[in-house]
């Protein structure tokens, strides 16, 4: 791990924090979740629910997750053997690939990506194969998507997984069913095991559907679909994340996942059970308002000279920075705060060739709306004094 330093989400808030600036760097809302899971935690934490729960999880809500996995997706799981509950998505992940991944294994993703994978990938000592989402156009309608060739070519004998981000972070992109099938055909061809992260899957916007990669024909048997609460709900520091799928990758997840964080907090997995059966009318009122301030933050940074991607989902916007005559996203980045009063994350830190991504910068907009504006006026006028 040497050579992982400090985070750059960790970098940007405190460099937000030294200068008071408006964090639209990490991803996090600045308002809570459903009144009725707040009070549930501190119903169950009143009850006496403060000691290990079962290294799986609860029952309660393994069974939940299960039955919202079917209702939604028509996908069938047993809970008993095919959920397991984990300290957030990010620990998920971890155990996924340090149980699946021996040294010298091939890793396949798409970049940009979450810096995570990156960090775990090294730990089990993998190599990783990344393969690079560009835009199909320009302006706010370009999406980032991939070349099958690429991905073809991207995987060798060695290869041993993919991780598949859908949503995607950073770049908003929702994989087709068709992205998804070329995504598959290569699974099955090459006898590849898939890593699903889905948890940006409620967050989609205009009418775009997620699909789940494990419903593609045979992905079932070969797919670790990961997803959390906290991105649903509001409640990013819960970390209360599930891996599912078939019991032989999911039972390898709990052997690594019982000797690094073991389980996650009881309380609160009963909250959120009652949350995924009662609260879906507040998840999907909640996606509705955020594709409202996506749309807010990017007129405000189109006024200001960006050039901004639309995301199909999750809760960023892309931005080139170009425009406005700069040519270095960390840079600009790390004066943000300073210059502005607004921070942002530098895209090319999700790049393993940062060229690739050194023009851009991700904005997140779950904040409140009075905040985004704030943050596009401050950002207005640093256009204006760029381009003037």
């Amino acid at each position: 791990m040497g050579g992982f330093g400090e985070t750059i989400f960790a970098e940007m808030t405190r460099l937000a924090n030294e200068t008071d600036a408006i964090n639209l760097g990490q991803g996090f809302p600045d308002t809570d979740g459903p009144p009725s899971l707040l009070a549930g935690a501190a119903h169950w934490i009143g009850q006496g629910v403060n000691q290990y729960p079962p290294g799986p999880g609860r029952i309660e809500l393994r069974t939940a997750v299960a039955e919202d996995r079917k209702a939604r997706y028509g996908i069938d799981l047993d809970p008993e053997t095919e959920v397991y509950i984990t300290v957030g998505a990010t620990a998920g992940i971890a155990a996924g690939v340090l149980s699946l991944v021996e040294p010298g294994d091939e890793v396949v993703l798409f970049e940009p990506m979450y810096d995570s994978y990156s960090g775990v990938i090294a730990l089990a000592q993998g190599v990783r194969r990344p393969v690079t989402l560009r835009p199909s156009g320009s302006g706010p309608n370009a999406r980032f998507t991939f070349d099958p060739d690429e991905l073809r070519a991207a995987v060798t004998p060695r290869t041993r997984m993919i991780i598949v981000n859908t949503p995607h972070n950073p770049t908003g992109t929702v994989f087709t069913p068709d992205e998804l099938a070329i995504i598959a055909e290569v699974c099955r061809d090459n006898d590849v095991i898939a890593l699903a992260d889905e948890v940006y899957e409620h967050l989609v916007f205009d009418g775009t559907v997620h699909v789940p990669l494990a419903a593609q024909p045979g992905m079932a048997e070969r797919t670790l679909t990961v997803s959390s609460a906290g991105k649903t709900f509001s409640v990013t520091a819960w970390k209360t994340g599930w891996v599912m799928g078939p019991r032989p990758l999911v039972r390898a997840v709990q052997t690594v996942n019982q000797f690094l964080t073991f389980s996650a907090n009881g309380a609160l997995q009963l909250a959120l059970a009652d949350a995924l059966r009662d609260e879906q009318g507040w998840v999907r009122t909640q996606r509705d308002a955020l594709q409202d301030k996506r749309d807010r933050l990017a007129a405000g940074l189109t006024e200001a000279g960006f050039q901004v991607s639309n995301p199909q989902g999750t809760y960023f916007l892309m931005a080139d920075i170009r425009p406005l005559g700069h040519s270095d996203g960390v840079d600009l980045a790390r004066a943000l705060p300073r210059l502005t009063g607004v921070a942002a994350v530098p895209a090319q830190v999700f790049y393993a060739n940062e060229d690739e991504g050194r023009h851009l910068v991700r904005f997140a907009f779950c904040k409140r709306d009075e905040i985004l504006d704030e943050a596009a006026r401050r950002l207005r006028a640093f256009g204006d004094r760029s381009q003037g």
